[in-house]
């Protein structure tokens, strides 16, 4: 059973993610999604493994949407990730229009905003669904206190390519970078020092970090067992701020539609288990936007 970060990164070179920004600056983002498209077309053609787990994805969530597990749906699914990166692109450069940015829940958007504003922190736990670097577009360019920041949990090994290539066209906005690799005391400190001064935390609890001894807890959804890290869910918990689901689904060419829910948890296992059941309300939604490309499920 192949974890994420065994997989190798495919078509993320730096010299074709410098020639897709180079792209979307002269030409446009219908260029950008066009270039996306062509690669997107020859990595399917070439990535046998992971269109093999795309395919065991479908099968799984075929019951639960009738989207069938077939060749083209797997492209469909490719191509979906595909443009969530390009549209990365717009986000970290400060062209993405923040009116298109909606919330599922007027309701869950108030209780957010008024989170926020009371300048105590909040915590997001997110997931590779969708596209939740969207949120960032709410931070960017924006004069909050002096002290705010966005602090974002990494992968220091996967996707190092796409990571420092995106740091190098960002616009300068306030980010603290942690890895996921290295959570420990020092981390949870300078976390908390962080949040304690208003600002927000984004980690995602649907990856494994690449740490043999990283502790797991077996999880259901779709009816099939994984494992998820207990890490992201115990960091959420000591940091005693408000801790929120956070997943942005992509509902056209143009429009994000945010998908909040605070969650008031009385036990670890609690958060764990309706964090789960999020995601799976969620990702059914929209079950192209589900972006495991490895082997997810372990039986």
């Amino acid at each position: 059973m192949k974890k994420w970060y065994q997989i190798k990164e495919q078509a993320a070179g730096e010299k074709r993610l410098w020639l897709s920004w180079y792209v979307y600056k002269i030409f446009g983002k219908k260029a950008l999604y066009f270039i996306a498209f062509c690669v997107t077309f020859f990595t399917f053609l070439f990535a046998k493994d992971i269109r093999k787990y795309s395919k065991k994805y479908l099968t799984v969530i075929s019951p639960l949407t009738g989207l069938k597990p077939s060749l083209w749906n797997s492209f469909r699914h490719f191509l979906s990730y595909s443009f969530v990166l390009a549209d990365k692109i717009e986000i970290f450069s400060n062209n993405f229009d923040k009116n298109k940015i909606l919330f599922a829940s007027e309701g869950e958007k108030e209780l957010f905003y008024n989170d926020f504003y009371k300048k105590k922190g909040v915590f997001c736990l997110c997931s590779h669904v969708g596209n939740t670097d969207v949120m960032r577009s709410f931070f960017i360019n924006n004069d909050f206190w002096p002290e705010f920041r966005v602090n974002v949990f990494l992968s220091r090994t996967q996707s190092q390519v796409f990571n420092n290539f995106i740091s190098k066209i960002a616009k300068k906005i306030p980010l603290n970078y942690f890895y996921v690799e290295d959570i420990g005391v020092s981390t949870s400190i300078r976390l908390k020092e962080s949040l304690d001064q208003g600002s927000v935390a984004f980690i995602a609890g649907d990856r494994l970090a690449e740490n043999a001894n990283a502790a797991v807890f077996e999880a259901e959804i779709f009816g099939h067992k994984i494992d998820l890290p207990v890490g992201s869910f115990k960091l959420a918990e000591l940091m005693d701020v408000p801790i929120y689901f956070v997943i942005a689904l992509k509902t056209t060419n143009d429009t994000y539609t945010i998908h909040l829910q605070k969650h008031n948890f009385s036990t670890l296992d609690e958060l764990e288990k309706s964090y789960v059941k999020f995601m799976e309300n969620i990702t059914i939604k929209s079950p192209l936007q589900f972006y495991h490309f490895y082997d997810l499920f372990k039986d």
